[in-house]
């Protein structure tokens, strides 16, 4: 079947569990840069979010058959994400994260995500990016990971609730800590 850029994710999702494997690649191309985003900037080393990245996408594959739209796909997408991230950091507790401070961040910031700056405001934008990555590599992890899923998953702050098992009340706080420590921290750099 031949899918266009209004086909919604769960009408792919569900089209992919009832055999359409070309409904799975359409899905994979529209989230696969702001999934990895969400997972490097969460364990903040590239090697283990590729692990990561592949697992969510097998755990996807494979619990593709029981899917059910009971909200929307990005909710169920980084969920399995969170859940993933959940246990490798269970299994590696006693081993420390690495810094994501052993580079320069030429590796995210090569990243597309589909926005292009002017020429002319490229080296500022460039030292903006990397001092609010530095800024995120420093957020408590709840509130890194409600502000990745709000900014990379596009996610509501009712979704981030359901995809880490918090209350809405929860993520909402999480988010509003995380602005506004991205935003002092942005501020104080000017």
């Amino acid at each position: 079947m031949s899918w266009d850029a209004d086909s919604s994710d769960e009408e792919l999702m569900l089209s992919y569990r009832d055999g359409d494997a070309g409904a799975f690649d359409v899905l994979y191309r529209r989230h696969k840069g702001g999934l990895y985003r969400y997972l490097v900037r969460q364990c903040r080393d590239s090697a283990v979010a590729e692990e990561l990245f592949q697992d969510v996408w097998m755990n996807l594959i494979r619990a593709r058959r029981r899917y059910t739209v009971a909200a929307k796909f990005t909710t169920y997408l980084y969920r399995l994400a969170h859940n993933r991230l959940i246990d490798h950091y269970r299994k590696h507790a006693h081993a420390a994260a690495a810094s994501f401070d052993d580079g320069d961040g030429e590796e995210l910031a090569s990243l597309p995500d589909g926005r292009e700056p002017p020429p002319d405001a490229a080296l500022d934008t460039r030292r903006q990016a990397q001092r609010l990555l530095a800024l995120i590599a420093e957020l408590p992890e709840v509130q890194r990971e409600a502000f990745l899923l709000q900014q990379e998953g596009g996610m509501s702050v009712e979704e981030i609730a359901q995809a880490t098992g918090v209350t809405r009340e929860t993520a909402k706080s999480r988010l509003r800590y995380a602005m506004a420590k991205l935003r002092q921290g942005m501020n104080q750099w000017r």
